[in-house]
């Protein structure tokens, strides 16, 4: 029996206790770290993320007791997501975060108390709607640049390898992706910009007049038309007429226009247009490298396949991680679209070269 009256705890609970205590305490100063990037409420609340792991560690050292040791170094992911918080603190970092909560085994460990289970669960949560800010601050450039990307390494890879395979010189393949290149690169910028120019049009022509509030002062009370407005927009008709009730109550504090509009998701069209081109460009160019090397025939094509074959890998888990999935099925993923594509118009390459020869 310990001093404490418990049981001695075994050389694998001492052990565990020890790896629980040194990530704890590792986490704790990863939400400091973020903490100290950020300012307001995101800061007061990273803080509290911090000193909720603290009191985590404090089990864990209540439990040691006599057996703590020496400070140990957290897990290799942990201390890893430490580095970045340190130097970037970005949402990436929050995503990483977020997907470090969730693989918590306190719940299945009788040592762990269920509060310290739940509360593991929460901070998962509240990683989560942090990181969703950054998301919505970022994803419309972030969607932007991502699927011009992956278009440019997908695209280009299948025209340079369709083109290499009907056996023609590499001086013609390399001018075939350069040209692929930057017609996709403006393709893909004008397509984002009207789309995206589109959207914005969309939403503003579904927004609440902004001058009808000056009509509020001169409605007819007992008629009430403004509950119409409001069932429209989906109240009740019980819920309407209240809430009409109190915009007509003090009409100069409120209005029937509704909130500000918030695009920040959607991005603006030349944001969109220039994220796309550029990454879309630097995708495709990506495929055609080997030849600019003067690389030529099946090496060529086997340099390029293996060039774009990693960077498929490292887009899609950027966009696993930052999108809360498990990033080597979201890298896996892309890899297999992007050579399927690639691989179709190989092989039409090869039998368009064959009937040519």
């Amino acid at each position: 029996m310990s001093e404490s009256g418990r049981p001695e705890p075994t050389r694998a609970q001492i052990r565990r206790w020890r790896r629980y205590l040194a990530d704890e305490r590792a986490e704790a100063a990863v939400y400091r770290d973020l903490a100290s990037r950020r300012t307001g409420e995101e800061r007061a609340i990273l803080l509290e993320l911090a000193e909720a792991e603290g009191r985590h560690e404090e089990h864990w050292r209540a439990l040691l007791g006599e057996h703590v040791g020496h400070p140990r170094r957290g897990a290799l992911r942990t201390r890893v997501l430490g580095w970045l918080a340190r130097r970037f603190g970005g949402v990436f970092v929050l995503a990483l975060a977020q997907r470090a909560e969730a693989r918590s085994s306190y719940a299945a460990d009788d040592d762990a108390t269920t509060a310290m289970a739940a509360d593991e669960q929460i901070h998962g949560e509240v990683v989560r709607s942090l990181a969703t800010r950054g998301r919505s601050r970022m994803s419309g450039m972030f969607r932007a640049g991502v699927f011009g990307a992956n278009d440019g390494l997908v695209s280009n890879l299948a025209l340079v390898l369709g083109i290499g395979a009907t056996g023609v010189s590499s001086q013609t393949v390399l001018f075939t992706g350069i040209a692929g290149l930057l017609a996709g690169a403006l393709s893909m910028g004008a397509g984002e910009y009207v789309s995206v120019r589109s959207q914005r049009e969309l939403l503003e022509a579904s927004r609440p007049d902004p001058r009808s509030h000056e009509a509020i002062p001169h409605l007819d009370v007992d008629a009430n038309e403004l509950a119409l407005v409001y069932r429209a927009r989906g109240m009740g008709a019980q819920e309407a007429e209240e809430h009409a009730r109190e915009v007509l109550s003090a009409p100069s504090a409120r209005g029937a226009d509704g909130p500000e509009a918030d695009y920040e998701e959607i991005g603006t069209g030349w944001t969109a247009a220039v994220a796309s081109f550029f990454f879309f460009a630097s995708g495709a160019l990506l495929p055609v490298l080997p030849y600019a090397f003067g690389l030529g025939g099946t090496t060529a094509i086997v340099v390029s396949a293996l060039v774009v074959g990693v960077a498929l890998l490292l887009t899609g888990a950027i966009v696993g991680v930052l999108s809360g999935g498990p990033p080597l099925r979201r890298a896996l993923r892309q890899l297999a679209i992007g050579y399927g594509a690639a691989a179709v118009t190989y092989v039409l390459g090869l039998a368009f070269g064959t009937t040519l020869g």
